[in-house]
């Protein structure tokens, strides 16, 4: 009896995220957040962890150490994970990668336009 393999996802970027991605100018951190983005086709609903309250819809997955953070949403639906922020953990400051997840949320642009 052979495992069906897990289906791949198609992974898009919000344009928030990729200009948060953009403004990283260490190649090597933009290189590991890659990796950890590209590791979200397989799998994606059993990475990272389930965010609560307003973002109860979204995951968040580690990324070059304990600081980085991307948040995402994973649609069953379409087979797609869209990554909707990139960004620091830095408790109650207002640039926390999940205070701007809030407001872009807030504003009624989190979601992507695809």
């Amino acid at each position: 009896m052979s495992s069906a393999s897990p289906k791949r996802y198609q992974i898009f970027l919000t344009n928030h995220a990729r200009k948060h991605l953009d403004a990283i100018t260490d190649q090597r951190i933009v290189s590991k957040i890659g990796q950890v983005i590209n590791r979200l086709e397989r799998e994606p609903e059993k990475q990272g962890k389930a965010l609560t309250d307003d973002l109860a819809r979204y995951r968040s997955i580690r990324a070059v150490g304990q600081r980085c953070r991307i948040v995402y949403r994973v649609y069953e639906d379409r087979v797609e994970v869209v990554i909707v922020s990139v960004g620091i953990r830095k408790a109650g400051d207002r640039n926390d990668v999940y205070v701007i997840a809030r407001k872009l949320l807030a504003l009624g642009i989190l979601e992507p336009t695809l």
